[in-house]
């Protein structure tokens, strides 16, 4: 499809994938044929809205999380007491939680990776420069408020599918 790779950064046992920006639903189809032509597995999250039928047994087949927001569950704790009792966890979140501009981004994944004392993959789709990158890791230290400003600056120069629609906030 003419994409290139750069990917420099080891794939542990147990990860977190950050993937930004997420402008798209074509979000979904480059990351699940990126880890399909890599041999990569790795579960993400999803609003509860898109697990209907018929598409809801298919997203759980292909690693589907859903995500009820509307719910105070303890899933960052469920999520991070999975990855500590497994031999092996890969889960991609997207930090902005939605499609649209918002420059407050979640940080379930940061805590989750901190709990769970695991490595968290920077990985950036741009649409102009067709390429998925991941040259960075980030291993939680508990600086939340550092290491979420360093997270969305290695964000800064991707370009969404639709670039309107990504924002890294004050950090501009």
């Amino acid at each position: 499809m003419g994409w290139t790779v750069e990917v420099t950064e080891n794939h542990p046992d147990k990860y977190i994938i950050c993937l930004a920006p997420h402008t798209s639903n074509w979000d979904f189809m480059m990351g699940h044929l990126y880890s399909g032509a890599r041999g990569l597995k790795s579960n993400f999250l999803m609003k509860k809205e898109w697990f209907f039928w018929p598409l809801g047994p298919i997203f759980r087949l292909l690693g589907g999380i859903p995500v009820y927001r509307q719910k105070h569950t303890s899933m960052t704790d469920a999520l991070a007491e999975t990855a500590k009792a497994a031999a092996e966890f890969h889960l991609c979140i997207t930090p902005e939680g939605t499609r649209s501009p918002n420059p407050e981004w979640k940080k379930g994944f940061y805590y989750i990776a901190m709990k769970a004392q695991i490595p968290i993959l920077l990985y950036g789709l741009d649409y102009e420069r067709r390429l998925i990158q991941c040259t960075k890791t980030i291993v939680p230290n508990g600086d939340l408020e550092g290491q979420m400003r360093e997270i969305k600056q290695y964000f800064k120069e991707f370009k969404g599918k639709i670039p309107n629609n990504f924002t890294i906030g004050d950090e501009e």
